[in-house]
């Protein structure tokens, strides 16, 4: 009998010890829920930009970009199906993103209205220009966000004489925001190999050819200074005969072009006036058509979209290293 009751006794214990540890892994397991409301709101996100600060608890699901060269930074991030619209193409989209391209809708050929936004639901805009959060775009930051919609404005471009690693701090912060920060780091890194391989190609006392932008002007010469332009020239192994200008892009007499006598003209082509009707000026204008590079016919087109902040440098340094230095890329 007494041993009868000693087995009881010790079922009793053991069953004791199997609810005890049951209560326990319960209240594991509700410590653990009740962690991953924090963990939760690590993934949030803030970036200041364009004299805002603006905090995204989740990656934007309906983007619309609101200029050519950050439509291509968005697409070159994989970002096409988190996008609802794009407007404003300067030119031909870059061929590699063609096909990404087409999977997302035009809302306009130049900047959509804010009535245009609003319908397709929009929860994130990207401007490449200062213009797009203006009273010609489509409303400023502030206005936007009282909508629910966040902005972000391409500081690359609106910032005097940017580098290469201001518009790697773009991509950064565009896929931060997006919550594919791999994939910045991939692109960036196969834009810097793209640009050093170029490097090692240019002569090595480069750096001092006499090289004109040539945007657009008749009775004067609207041209780079201290903007991008200016990068791209010396990267390529150029100076930038109006370098020393303060301001970004600029208007310059045509005494003063003669004066710094460039040696090669590197012409801006986009819009209704072709860049065969621009060398045409440049060659029968009384002024200008005295300048070594005129004379000797050096003329380097470029396209608006690579000369911009965006992921084409590469392909522009590339042109203008070729049309720099043609007997070291045969």
């Amino acid at each position: 009998m007494r041993t009868l009751k000693s087995v009881w006794l010790v079922l009793a214990i053991a069953m004791l010890s199997v609810l005890a540890a049951c209560g326990n892994e319960q209240d594991s397991a509700s410590q653990t829920e009740q962690v991953e409301p924090a963990k939760a709101g690590a993934t949030e996100v803030t970036i200041d930009n364009n004299d805002t600060t603006q905090v995204y608890s989740g990656a934007p699901k309906k983007a619309i970009s609101l200029n050519q060269h950050v439509t291509e930074i968005m697409l070159a991030l994989g970002l096409e199906d988190s996008m609802v619209g794009t407007a404003y193409l300067d030119d031909a989209i870059y061929l590699p993103l063609q096909a990404a391209y087409e999977k997302v809708p035009i809302l306009a050929a130049q900047y959509p209205t804010k009535e245009q936004v609003i319908d397709t639901g929009a929860d994130f805009l990207y401007a490449g220009w200062k213009s797009g959060f203006s009273e010609k775009g489509v409303g400023t930051p502030e206005e936007l966000e009282a909508l629910g919609i966040h902005t972000y404005l391409h500081t690359s471009s609106s910032i005097k004489n940017p580098k290469l690693e201001d518009i790697f701090d773009d991509i950064r912060n565009i896929a931060k925001i997006f919550h594919v920060e791999e994939r910045g780091e991939k692109l960036i890194e196969q834009m810097t190999k793209d640009v050093e391989d170029i490097r090692t190609k240019l002569p090595q006392e480069e750096g001092n050819l006499r090289v004109l932008v040539f945007d657009s002007g008749e009775k004067e010469v609207f041209t780079a200074g201290q903007n991008f332009m200016n990068e791209l020239v010396t990267i390529a192994g150029g100076k930038n005969i109006f370098g020393d200008v303060e301001s970004g892009w600029t208007t310059v007499s045509k005494e003063d072009v003669v004066e710094r006598n460039p040696e090669v003209i590197v012409i801006i082509n986009y819009g209704s006036t072709t860049d065969v009707e621009k060398i045409r000026f440049l060659k029968n204008d009384p002024a200008l058509k005295e300048t070594e590079a005129v004379l000797k016919r050096r003329f380097v087109i470029l396209p608006l979209s690579a000369a911009s902040e965006g992921v084409r440098v590469a392909d522009a340094i590339r042109i203008l290293a070729q049309g720099f230095y043609p007997d070291n890329f045969q």
